[in-house]
């Protein structure tokens, strides 16, 4: 099965993106065979700066994103989300990459399940 997630809230103030890549690591622990895609856009794409510092006790958005791609997910974000933030490729956590509205076109069309948080 393959699970798209499309994230648009911001990584902090709002559980959104939180319960988004909890459901996304569960979906990849469940079975190794799944595949999951992680689309992060407009305020969600912050979730993947690289060097975040949260307080003790506080989940940690870079954290998650680096379980999903531990279990062999896919995280993508929004080019155009990412210049409108002043994000660049450099900027981002590894294994995490720029992506377009074309390719999220497609992974929508070939995925069994679409979920947007």
């Amino acid at each position: 099965m393959h699970a798209l997630f499309i994230l648009n809230d911001p990584p902090y103030g709002t559980e959104r993106v939180y319960n988004g890549l909890r459901v996304a690591a569960g979906i990849l622990k469940q079975d190794a065979g799944n595949r999951v895609t992680v689309f992060l856009m407009a305020d969600a794409v912050a979730a993947a700066k690289a060097g975040q510092k949260t307080p003790d006790g506080y989940y940690n958005a870079e954290r998650m994103l680096k379980r999903v791609l531990a279990g062999k997910g896919e995280v993508l974000l929004c080019g155009t989300c990412m210049d409108a933030r002043g994000l660049t490729d450099t900027d981002v956590a590894p294994g995490t990459r720029r992506s377009t509205m074309d390719e999220l076109s497609a992974i929508t069309v070939s995925a069994d399940k679409v979920l947007v948080f």
